[in-house]
């Protein structure tokens, strides 16, 4: 499967911090690629859909309900009235969600885990997970798990981490997910932004048929992440003119959905390779992160398993 685009698209035309996502798929034909994205409904996740399905992909818009998936659909439409989107009811903060949605997905050949929360204060998932690892690492991990089958060699997954996942600087098990007694929200997302970047290293590993990339957005871009915390809303409206624009923070979540030349498993920013922290470069902890994942999303009804807290 050729994932890479035209034959001149990589090594002619280069980006950086400036690019937005509109200019990384300028000269692409997508069509016949099957993407699905989560967290479409706004943000960054918005237009990395919207410019991929502009381009001929067919996306699979996947959204916490039924309207906001629909109206993304219409609002990708209304923009270019040849895309192909689709509507996914996928919440992240339910298994039996990723499960209903995992079964509904036909042919996908990309998978785009943009989709994340922040949580000012401790909440839980519907399966009892502190909310922001739950959503940003175990969700998805499901949600891979169940799609692994339907990729094909060349397929690829593109995680969109975070600079947070450098806090901490290691990953401690025994403390991953936070409990409420010990909670504190920009270790929670450190530990989320982690698990992101540790997901798709171990990933390569055990599936080098497949193209793993984890990034960086770029700093503080006018997104919702933050809708649950004052504090964090009013400091993204301080530094805003200093940051990217939302089209310029998705575009290098689309470069790793579709650029030639990336090596698997490694973490970019800016539409280019850099350095990840030396914490997630740590493989004993990575392959220990997908063993408890595996365990944390099983199905106890099917496997007999006795899932306990990580």
């Amino acid at each position: 499967m050729d994932l890479s685009g035209g034959d001149d698209y990589y090594g002619y035309m280069k980006f950086g911090a400036r690019s937005t996502c509109d200019d990384v798929v300028a000269s692409l034909d997508l069509t016949g690629r099957n993407i699905l994205v989560t967290g479409a409904n706004a943000g960054i996740g918005f237009e990395t859909a919207r410019s991929l399905a502009s381009r001929g992909a067919h996306v699979m818009v996947g959204c916490r309900d039924a309207a906001k998936s629909a109206d993304v659909c219409a609002r990708i439409q209304a923009l270019h009235p040849d895309a192909r989107v689709s509507e996914l009811v996928l919440d992240l903060a339910s298994f039996a969600s990723v499960r209903a949605a995992a079964a509904s997905v036909g042919a996908v050949d990309t998978l785009i885990f943009n989709a994340g929360i922040y949580a000012a204060r401790y909440e839980t998932t519907a399966d009892g997970i502190e909310s922001t690892v739950g959503v940003c690492h175990f969700g998805h991990f499901l949600l891979f798990s169940l799609l692994r089958h339907k990729l094909a060699p060349g397929s690829r997954v593109v995680a969109v981490a975070s600079e947070s996942h450098r806090f901490p600087s290691t990953m401690k098990l025994d403390k991953l997910p936070l409990q409420a007694r010990n909670y504190q929200p920009l270790v929670a997302y450190g530990q989320a932004k982690l698990c992101n970047v540790l997901f798709v290293n171990e990933l390569a590993r055990r599936h080098p048929e497949l193209g793993a990339y984890s990034l960086h957005p770029g700093s503080m871009i006018g997104t919702d992440i933050f809708r649950s915390s004052v504090a964090a809303k009013a400091l993204a409206l301080v530094v805003r003119p200093f940051t990217k624009s939302i089209a310029q923070g998705a575009a290098t979540t689309v470069y790793c959905a579709t650029a030639r030349g990336l090596t698997s498993g490694r973490y970019y920013a800016d539409c280019a390779e850099k350095a990840m922290s030396k914490g997630a470069q740590d493989r004993e902890v990575a392959a220990r992160l997908w063993e408890l994942s595996e365990a944390r999303v099983a199905d106890q009804r099917r496997l007999g398993l006795q899932i306990t807290a990580l």
